[in-house]
């Protein structure tokens, strides 16, 4: 049985809708993710930390809950809006409803309120910071409930990898043959991640996020990779000299999303928050070598500020920007031309798809196979 709930942004907008997921209170930032598919992926992944998620797309929850999609060990996000909630799943691995998942987690969510307004809003106003109110917290006054929401920390600042990287390392065994043996650093990784790379021969070795650096080369023979992750790459300052430190020693270095942005300060480069970020499997990247054009799974809320078209002298040598975002000209990749290293601000690995970038694995598998 469902309870009122308000959805309360930070400039004071508010929607009135119905609880879906857990009933209580919940801060976070406000984004939208524009994917048709993949809920369970969304949920599951750790970028998402921190966040309330708007799911632009009506209905929500079709297909139910199994035990073979998620992401990593847990839900991540601090808040989901639905407008139309599936009333009965239906798919044979279906285990569970959405919400039932969302219960069990203690999300709390809310449902029938308008997301294409929402979404507009954000989009007009930027991300910003939201509460979602159900139950007996729904009751208080609107001007209490806008100033629990403006009390709560904003996204640019934070340092969220602590939360969400793995305790202890562990390894992801190649399939077939070993090839290569790579150090994954886990910033927030996904769990398709390693299986994408073990699928081309390469034992992964998943670290912490505060790995010694030590460790990471010992670890990562071959290469080393840096994962997605959430928070604020401005001050993840550890990162970085990880970074580094796989340049320095010459290992082959491939980065996604925030991993990306890792490369991006470790070559000197700053980043910046976006207005409202890209979040969904729909995002059309083009490859300025090659003047492709693929579909590709996004989440990320900064960016790397580099500049596009030019070679650009760093202290590890010649880069160029590989990719752009062919929404908003945003930089998606970039490319090392003295050292072995690229990155792309996406998800190569987008276990709900597109499968168009995947070829990259295949690209830090021959830049491995290069350098030996």
């Amino acid at each position: 049985m469902t309870s009122a709930a308000v959805l309360v942004l930070e400039d004071g907008r508010i929607f009135r809708g119905r609880s879906f997921g857990a009933v209580g209170e919940t801060l976070g930032e406000a984004v939208f993710s524009t994917g048709m598919t993949g809920y369970q992926e969304t949920l599951t992944d750790p970028s998402y930390r921190g966040q309330v998620v708007v799911m632009t797309s009506p209905h929500v929850g079709n297909t139910g809950m199994n035990d073979e999609d998620p992401e990593s060990r847990r839900i991540w996000v601090s808040g989901y809006v639905v407008r139309d909630p599936s009333p009965v799943p239906s798919n044979w691995r279906s285990r569970r409803s959405l919400e039932d998942d969302l219960i069990a987690a203690g999300v709390v969510g809310v449902r029938d309120i308008d997301t294409r307004a929402l979404t507009r809003h954000l989009r007009d106003r930027g991300a910003m910071r939201v509460g979602i109110f159900s139950g007996a917290a729904a009751e208080l006054p609107e001007a209490e409930l806008i100033q629990r929401v403006l009390a709560a920390p904003g996204m640019a600042g934070c340092d969220l990898t602590a939360d969400v990287t793995v305790a202890e390392p562990y390894v992801v065994p190649a399939i077939g043959d070993e090839r290569f043996v790579v150090a994954a650093v886990d910033l927030g990784i996904k769990s398709m991640t390693p299986h994408r790379m073990a699928e081309r021969g390469m034992t992964v070795h998943v670290l912490p996020g505060d790995v010694t650096a030590e460790e990471m080369l010992a670890r990562g023979r071959d290469g080393v990779f840096f994962s997605n992750g959430p928070g604020d790459p401005a001050v993840a300052d550890h990162a970085v000299s990880l970074v580094r430190a796989a340049l320095e020693a010459g290992r082959p270095v491939f980065g996604i999303c925030f991993g990306h942005q890792m490369l991006g300060r470790a070559l000197g480069f700053g980043t910046y928050k976006l207005r409202f970020g890209h979040r969904g499997i729909n995002q059309p990247v083009q490859d300025l070598a090659t003047g492709r054009v693929a579909v590709t799974a996004h989440n990320h809320g900064f960016a790397v500020d580099a500049p596009v078209g030019e070679i650009i002298d760093t202290p590890f040598g010649r880069v160029q920007v590989s990719h752009v975002c062919l929404n908003d000209g945003v930089v998606e990749g970039l490319r090392c031309l003295d050292v072995p290293a690229f990155s792309v601000q996406y998800h190569p690995e987008a276990a709900a798809g597109p499968h168009d970038a995947a070829d990259l694995f295949d690209e830090f598998a021959q830049l491995m196979a290069g350098g030996r």
